[in-house]
């Protein structure tokens, strides 16, 4: 039978200070209320005391660890999802080996905005599949509170930091990636990006001053992009596998909105129950939203137990994975 990539374990993190909506509330012009009913989160986490993303990747990975009695020296790649890095460079994922002690293990960070664990995953299942690599690790982590502006309530309401990862290992018994359909489209840089630090606008006094080292979003255009994309995507993939919201245990969908979730639900013709939810606790914490949600649901997924991940993010980016959990 075919070798395909499977999840194997995965493991979480997430920071101990909770920035409630009525924290909030004392720093921007918002209120729960408003909050609540237009994106469904109560809470966020934030990370303090000058620690980075790859400290909570090294907690998320401790905690994998732990649970599978993995040796750090059998993982040989590792690929970091984040648009919070450390440093421009070296990459995150170097950073988090040597932390770990995983020193036979090479690794690079993919950055694909909300949408990074997805593309992360689809990657990394290749060097499963291809028989060179037999233990790859998967990490959607974000420090999101460092790129945003706690005086924008247009972002600072949404997102939260986190960290999630999952083990990727040969599956010879018919479980693990069946399918994946990944998009991206430039056009949509415009309305969700950070305006400088990269070589198009270096960081300079001017840069710092106008307050353009912080994410920008233009909500109203995300919005409607990402209700499409998702719900498109969603039905794309379950039309191509035949499969109908029978068939699956559950979706798991970026936590940005939870009216975003709604929409690509309803297209799916998923209940409430199928739908892996947390973005009342975390917020929007970008590319550790989808891994996030398996370490919080693990106890609850059996062998064979067939999910439909999905995301929508800023370049624009979107996708939609489809696996059957193997363990």
């Amino acid at each position: 039978m075919k070798t395909r990539a499977a999840i194997t374990g995965v493991g979480g993190y997430v920071p101990e200070y909770i920035l409630t909506n009525a924290e909030l509330e004392t720093m921007v012009d918002t209120n729960d209320q408003w909050i609540r009913e237009r994106t469904g989160i109560a809470e966020r986490r934030l990370l303090k005391d000058g620690r980075a993303t790859s400290d909570m990747a090294v907690a998320a990975i401790q905690d994998l660890m732990a649970k599978k009695a993995l040796d750090p020296k059998e993982i040989e790649l590792i690929i970091c999802a984040t648009v919070s890095p450390d440093h421009v460079f070296p990459a995150t994922a170097n950073i988090i080996a040597d932390k770990i002690g995983a020193t036979n293990a090479w690794g690079f960070d993919l950055e694909a905005a909300c949408s990074g664990f997805l593309f992360a995953l689809q990657t990394g299942s290749k060097f499963v599949e291809a028989g060179t690599h037999k233990k790859v690790l998967v990490i959607g982590a974000d420090m999101m509170s460092s790129i945003i502006d706690y005086e924008d309530r247009n972002t600072c309401i949404l997102f939260g930091d986190g960290a999630g990862v999952v083990l990727l290992e040969p599956d010879t018994a018919g479980n693990g990636i069946m399918d994946a359909i990944l998009k991206s489209d430039g056009s949509g840089a415009p309305y969700l990006h950070m305006k400088a630090g990269g070589s198009k606008n270096p960081a300079s006094q001017e840069t710092v001053k106008n307050r353009h080292h912080y994410a920008y979003q233009e909500g109203r255009t995300v919005f409607k992009f990402a209700v499409k994309g998702m719900a498109d995507v969603v039905e794309e993939i379950m039309v191509k596998n035949g499969l109908t919201g029978d068939d699956i245990r559950y979706m798991v969908p970026h936590q940005a909105n939870k009216r975003i979730i709604d929409a690509a639900a309803r297209r799916a013709g998923l209940p409430d129950e199928k739908v892996m939810l947390n973005i009342h606790k975390y917020g929007n914490t970008t590319a550790a939203t989808i891994p996030l949600c398996l370490w919080e649901w693990e106890h609850e997924l059996k062998k064979e137990d067939q999910l439909i991940l999905t995301a929508f993010g800023g370049g624009f980016t979107w996708g939609s994975v489809f696996l059957r959990w193997a363990y």
